[in-house]
C-alpha cells in the first residue's frame, strides 16, 4: 500500500479511545505502559498527538512531549500495517512538526520490557537515531 494514501492528523485535545486501545494495545508486549492512559474512554492525554489515516480508518500515532528544546517522541503501528511504511511516514511527520518549531533533536526511548526492542531500536538505528549517555536514541531534528 501507498504511503501517499496516508492522512497526518493533529488531534487539539487528545483522548483515549477505542482506536488508541486498538493500535497501542495491539503493540508488541512491553511496548507501551498502558495503565496510565487506557483508564476509561474520554480520558484527556497528555503531550500532542497526531494519528495517520489511510481512508476512515486509524493507522498508527505519533506523540511528542517537548522539553528544553527537544523532542521526545512516540510512534505506534496498527499490526495489520506494519511492514507497508506507516511508521516511516510517521516518524518523517514527527521530525516535520520538530522541524517547525525549531526543536534540536527527537528522542525515543526503547523500553526495555518490550518485546521487539532490539528490532525496533535497530529500525531507529538505520534512520539516524543513536545511543546516547542516559539510554535514550537521539537524532538530531533536522537532517541533511
Amino acid at each position: 500500500m501507498s504511503v501517499e494514501a496516508l492522512r497526518w492528523i493533529h488531534e487539539p485535545e487528545p483522548r483515549w479511545d477505542e482506536a488508541k486501545a486498538r493500535v497501542l494495545g495491539g503493540a508488541p508486549k512491553g511496548a507501551f505502559d498502558l495503565r496510565l492512559l487506557a483508564s476509561k474512554p474520554g480520558t484527556l492525554l497528555p503531550g500532542t498527538w497526531w494519528r495517520a489515516e489511510r481512508g476512515a480508518r486509524v493507522v498508527g500515532y505519533g506523540w511528542m512531549d517537548v522539553s528544553w528544546g527537544d523532542a521526545e517522541i512516540l510512534l505506534a503501528v496498527d499490526a495489520a500495517e506494519q511492514g507497508r511504511g506507516v511508521g516511516s511516514y510517521i516518524l518523517d511527520q514527527l521530525e516535520l512538526e520538530a522541524r517547525a518549531m525549531g526543536l534540536r533533536y527527537l528522542t525515543n526511548l526503547v523500553r526495555p520490557s518490550h518485546r521487539q526492542g532490539e528490532q525496533v531500536a535497530a529500525w531507529l538505528g538505520r534512520r539516524g537515531f543513536r545511543g546516547s549517555e542516559d539510554g535514550r536514541l537521539l537524532r538530531a531534528a533536522c537532517r541533511p
